[in-house]
């Protein structure tokens, strides 16, 4: 098992199930060297042949991720160097959007800032009870750089995004449910079975329609419906190609669990 400095790797259910946690403590604040790894980690699952979810979640209760390293934004000495640190935060989290294979992130904590940003990219999204969610970077004198401003109004719409971003508030995972913003609260002790159970149940489908149902949604969102439409016939053609549709369509007329080869 590959050793990370603010990383931990798990692979369960034959290496399908990538459990990857942030370990950079006492908050998980978001460093350089963290992006770095996760950068690795990613490249390695997008080309990975077993692995089809993952669940990014992080060690403790506190926090999922406590934002960018202060230390790290008062050591840039000019505009251009704070670009490349947003742009470095942004690549993560547009890898992670791009990714064909479902990202699900388990928000134990505080997660705010660019974990936020990062918690958006992910495809779904649980949080336990305890979770604070939101972009407080106004308060520092900043907004948000890694995808907050377009991500955000995307999942719960322009006005609710607005007020988060322009006064800084933090909202509770119940109030994060009823904007959008997650999909489900957990009780915390329930936020990794919740997780790995939503994960096997993507694993029971083929790895193909979930490729292609990916593909669909994310290239359909960058563009008017029409647009979206077209990509969704052609997605649906490819799946249609593959020897997984034909043995899920015959185990469906044999009323039996279908037996998919992922091609």
């Amino acid at each position: 098992m590959r050793n990370f400095k603010c990383l931990q790797l798990e692979k369960q259910l034959e290496n399908a199930l990538w459990i990857l946690s942030i370990n950079n403590p006492p908050v998980n604040a978001l460093s350089k060297k963290l992006f770095d790894e996760l950068e690795v980690v990613l490249d390695e699952f997008s080309s990975d042949v077993d692995g089809r979810v993952m669940i990014l979640t992080a060690i403790g209760d506190r926090a999922f991720a406590s934002g960018v390293d202060i230390n790290e934004i008062l050591a840039l000495r000019s505009p251009e160097e704070c670009a490349l640190m947003a742009q470095k935060g942004q690549n993560v989290c547009n890898k992670i959007d791009a990714l064909d294979k479902p990202v699900i992130v388990a928000i134990n904590g505080i997660c705010i800032g660019g974990g936020n940003e990062i918690a958006m990219a992910c495809h779904l999204r649980i949080a336990s009870e305890r979770a604070k969610l939101g972009q407080p970077e106004v308060n520092l004198g900043i907004i948000p750089g890694f995808g907050g401003t377009q991500r955000l109004p995307r999942l719960i719409g322009e006005s609710k995004a607005r007020k988060l971003i322009l006064t800084g508030d933090l909202v509770s995972a119940q109030d994060a449910l009823q904007l959008g913003l997650i999909d489900v609260v957990v009780k915390p002790e329930k936020l990794i079975e919740s997780a790995i159970e939503l994960a096997k149940r993507i694993l029971r489908n083929s790895q193909v329609t979930i490729k292609y149902a990916q593909q669909a949604i994310r290239d359909g969102l960058k563009g008017p419906l029409h647009e979206g439409l077209k990509r969704e016939i052609e997605c649906f053609k490819e799946v249609c190609r593959s020897e997984d549709m034909k043995e899920g369509l015959k185990a469906y007329k044999e009323k039996r669990v279908p037996n998919y080869k992922h091609h």
